[in-house]
């Protein structure tokens, strides 16, 4: 049975963050991820999810100033030093987590200026980051943001993600395969999990196109049980995280989930 994690950076809204976690563990949720938990002591994440018996199964690393634009380091020349510190805080709170993946954000680049450039500097930082978490035992994520919601990103689609992951050449680098951005770019999404399976250690999902429940409300024309079963039969083992917007409340918005456990 496929396996998923609440993204409590987006579940939950209208409760604080340890809050989240309770509420997460109250409706069936075994797992968690939030997009960047720096805000609160690791020390107290992690005794919160030991009591309930969650696993914290991602984190993305601190994507540098988040209201100011920015969208991760890891592509962004003269922000190297920033970035090596991102990855040691990232490394500390997965630790303190237990936490086996943290996704590393590329960056945006404004009006596509000095590309090249930055794609140099996403490969070489990238590799550096995957050396610096195999150490402890953690793999390293990439992901693709589709270009309609995140323009400018440096990865905006699954093939220029999985090119960025070869050029940077290491082994401990895997890809993150969120479904909403995989469907608004137009994947097959089934045909690109089964080409990569060997490669995709976490997966995301949200309805399309709102970014609502994936219960096919939407008219995005996906069938998500089906989908979730064929991953489930592929036997992809990894969770995947409900990276979604509920367009009422959260609890009121798992109906989808219930044959899964959850709600």
């Amino acid at each position: 049975m496929p396996k998923f994690s609440a993204n409590l950076w987006y579940l939950f809204q209208d409760l604080e963050m340890m809050d989240r976690i309770d509420a997460a563990a109250a409706v069936g949720f075994r797992g968690v991820e939030y997009n960047f938990p720096y805000q609160w002591p690791a020390s107290e994440l992690a005794e919160r999810l030991a009591e309930h018996g969650l696993q914290q199964v991602q984190i993305n690393a601190p994507p540098g100033d988040w209201d100011l634009g920015d969208r991760g380091l890891a592509g962004l020349p003269g922000r190297e030093e920033e970035f090596r510190d991102s990855i040691e805080q990232a490394i500390g709170y997965a630790k303190a987590l237990n936490c086996p993946l943290v996704h590393v954000m590329a960056g945006v680049v404004a009006d596509g200026a000095g590309v090249d450039a930055a794609m140099e500097t996403l490969a070489d930082n990238l590799n550096s980051a995957a050396a610096a978490c195999e150490k402890e035992g953690i793999g390293v994520l990439v992901e693709a943001l589709n270009p309609t919601d995140v323009p400018g990103y440096l990865i905006g689609d699954t093939a220029k993600a999985l090119s960025v992951i070869g050029a940077a050449g290491h082994n401990n680098l895997f890809l993150q395969y969120d479904l909403y951005h995989g469907a608004i770019n137009g994947d097959d999404l089934l045909a690109t999990i089964s080409d990569n399976l060997g490669r995709i250690r976490h997966i995301q999902v949200a309805g399309v196109p709102g970014r609502g429940e994936p219960d096919g409300q939407e008219g995005g024309g996906i069938d998500y049980p089906a989908l979730f079963n064929a991953i489930d039969g592929l036997g992809y083992a990894g969770w995947i995280g409900c990276e979604y917007r509920p367009r009422a409340g959260t609890v009121e918005g798992l109906g989808w989930a219930r044959e899964y456990g959850i709600g």
